[in-house]
């Protein structure tokens, strides 16, 4: 994949800056995509106590692919294109969006005292393209020998959770929460709902071709 940057507003000054964001609005692919950025890898930040946000997502080397390929679904949101840098031996790379009041409304559903939950209104929000996008982030094949699909939900509890479960059977997905040795929970989606994710993550592998590993096992039965 060829190298993208943005550097659309780098010579812009902060009066220029300030009347471009006034034309930026999140379309509803975008919106779609932002559920599923914050239900997995991505993240809200305010710097005035929420009147506005910036979106900032983050992967590691082996996902730099997918980075761009999301940074360019921002890209008019973006004033300087992705970023490399290295934590300790680590190379990173990443995107920030401008802040702005358009992610507002995502920073009132996803924190809660700071700290991140599932939307009670996630039935609402979850679109096939979010779900995507988070099992893209946080999913992967149950094992080699499974033709079974886990989402790596750490970090919420199970009230959360069974948000999730209940937003997955409005597209015909039965889940399973499965406690790990941490006591951490993960979601475990048998071989009927994982054919669907599989289904809804195609379109994205199609353009992003280096995560087809995570759903090679979910063939269709013989």
């Amino acid at each position: 994949m060829q190298v993208y940057l943005t550097l659309k507003y780098t010579s812009m000054n902060t009066k220029e800056i300030r009347e471009k964001k006034k034309d930026l609005k999140l379309s509803k692919r975008q919106r779609e995509l932002i559920v599923g950025l914050l239900l997995g890898d991505g993240h809200l930040e305010t710097q005035n106590c929420g009147r506005t946000y910036r979106l900032k997502v983050e992967h590691g080397s082996a996902q730099r692919e997918y980075l761009e390929w999301l940074a360019k679904e921002f890209q008019e949101w973006l004033l300087s294109g992705w970023y490399e840098k290295r934590k300790g031996e680590k190379l990173v790379y990443g995107f920030t969006t401008v802040s702005h009041p358009a992610f507002r409304f995502y920073g009132a559903q996803f924190y809660q005292n700071g700290k991140k939950r599932i939307p009670p209104l996630i039935k609402k929000l979850m679109t096939p393209l979010s779900l995507a996008i988070w099992f893209l982030d946080d999913g992967s094949a149950k094992s080699s020998r499974h033709r079974s699909l886990v989402i790596h939900s750490l970090g919420y509890n199970r009230k959360d959770l069974e948000l999730v479960q209940d937003a997955l059977r409005h597209f015909g997905i039965e889940s399973a929460l499965h406690k790990q040795r941490n006591e951490s929970l993960r979601i475990y989606v048998p071989y009927e709902g994982a054919r669907i994710i599989a289904d809804f993550v195609q379109p994205i592998l199609n353009e992003v071709p280096a995560f087809a590993y995570k759903v090679e096992n979910i063939k269709p039965k013989k």
